[in-house]
C-alpha cells in the first residue's frame, strides 16, 4: 500500500478490482461447473461446492491477500461483513423479488450450524489473536463439515433444484475440456489479480478519508466481494430455484467463517484487530444466522416447508441498513 498514491487511482482500483472481481467470479463459476459436469459431478455438489466455492472466491482472495499484507482489519471485515450482507442483503433483495421456500433441513439443520460456526469463531477470537493455531482449528472444522454437510443436505434434497447449472448446459462456448481449464485458470488469475487492485485502493481510501480499514472492509470490500452472489441470488429468485438461493447464501458464509477467516490467518495472524468484530460484527453475524431459521420455520407444522416472504424480506433488508448506520457511526467516532 503506498501512502502516496493519488486519491482518483485509489478509487480506479476500487471501481476496477470490483469490476474485474464481477467478471472473473463468473467465469471462473461457469468453468467450474463445466469440468464438474463433464467428469460426471452430481449437480449437488456442482450448486453447493463447485459454485459456493466460486461465489465466495472473491472474499477467500481479497482476506489472503489482506493477510499476507498484515491487514487483519481488512481481512476479517471482508469474511464477516459479506456473511451479514449475504443474509440481510441478499436474502432480503431476493425474497422481495419472490418469496423463499425454506425447507425443515434449512432452518432446523443449516441455520443453527451457521451460528454454532460464528459462535465457535468468537471463542478462538476472543483475546483479540487469530493465531495460526486458531486458523488451523477453522480450517480443520471446515475439512470435517464439508462432507458432512454435503452428505446431509444431498440425503434430504435428493432430487431438488440446486443451481442454475443445468440451465448452463445449454450455453456452448466451451467444446473442449481444455476451453474448460483455460477459463478455470484465466478466472482464477484475474481473481487473484483484481484482488490486490482492491485491496490496495481500500486501504489507500481508508487512509486518505481518515476511516478505519475494518469499515471499508465491512462496507465496500464485503458487498463488492459479495456482487456473484448477489447476481445469482436475484437470478435464482426470478426463476423460482428457492434451493439455489438458501443454498448459496448458507454455503457462502460456510465458506467465509471457516476457509476465507481460516486461510487468510494461516498465512499471518490477525492481531490487534478492531475490537468491534467482537462486540458488533460476530454477534450481529450469529443472530442473522439463527434469524433463517425463524423467519423460515413453518410453525403450523414445523416438519413442513415454510416461507420468508416479502414482508420478512423487507426485515432483513431494514437490519442490513441499520447495521450499516451502527458499522459507519462506530468506526467513525
Amino acid at each position: 500500500m503506498n501512502a502516496d498514491i493519488p486519491f482518483w487511482l485509489s478509487i480506479f482500483f476500487i471501481a476496477g478490482g470490483l469490476a474485474l472481481l464481477s467478471y472473473s467470479s463468473n467465469i471462473f463459476i461457469d468453468a467450474s461447473a463445466s469440468i464438474a459436469r463433464r467428469f460426471g459431478i452430481s449437480p449437488f455438489i456442482v450448486g453447493m461446492v463447485i459454485i459456493g466455492f466460486g461465489t465466495s472466491a472473491p472474499e477467500l482472495c481479497v482476506s489472503a491477500m489482506s493477510g499476507m499484507a498484515g491487514h487483519s482489519n481488512l481481512s476479517l471485515g471482508n469474511a464477516y461483513g459479506s456473511c451479514i450482507f449475504n443474509i440481510a442483503g441478499i436474502l432480503g433483495v431476493a425474497a422481495i423479488i419472490r418469496p423463499i421456500v425454506a425447507k425443515p433441513a434449512t432452518t432446523f439443520v443449516a441455520s443453527p450450524v451457521l451460528a454454532v460456526i460464528a459462535g465457535v469463531s468468537y471463542f478462538l477470537l476472543r483475546d483479540n489473536v487469530c493465531s495460526r493455531a486458531d486458523a488451523f482449528a477453522l480450517l480443520g472444522g471446515f475439512v470435517v463439515l464439508l462432507p458432512l454437510y454435503c452428505w446431509f443436505d444431498q440425503k434430504n434434497n435428493s432430487g431438488g433444484s440446486v443451481s442454475a447449472v443445468p440451465e448452463q448446459k445449454d450455453q456452448k462456448v466451451c467444446t473442449s475440456v481444455w476451453c474448460d481449464a483455460v477459463k478455470l485458470v484465466l478466472g482464477l488469475a484475474l481473481l487473484i489479480g483484481s484482488s490486490h487492485f482492491l485491496v490496495w485502493g481500500a486501504v489507500d481510501t481508508a487512509r486518505a478519508l481518515g476511516v478505519s480499514e475494518l469499515m471499508i472492509g465491512l462496507t465496500i470490500v464485503a458487498i463488492g466481494t459479495s456482487l456473484p452472489e448477489l447476481a445469482s441470488a436475484i437470478a435464482a429468485a426470478r426463476k423460482g430455484e428457492h434451493d439455489f438461493v438458501l443454498g448459496n447464501i448458507v454455503g457462502s458464509n460456510f465458506f467465509n467463517t471457516l476457509a476465507v477467516v481460516g486461510l487468510s490467518s494461516s498465512i499471518s495472524s490477525a492481531e490487534g484487530f478492531s475490537g468491534g468484530i467482537l462486540t458488533r460484527d460476530l454477534p450481529a453475524t450469529i443472530i442473522l444466522s439463527l434469524l433463517i431459521a425463524l423467519m423460515g420455520v413453518n410453525f403450523r407444522s414445523p416438519c413442513k416447508e415454510g416461507l420468508i416472504g416479502r414482508r420478512k424480506g423487507l426485515v432483513f433488508c431494514l437490519l442490513f441498513i441499520a447495521y450499516s448506520v451502527w458499522v459507519v457511526y462506530g468506526e467513525m467516532r
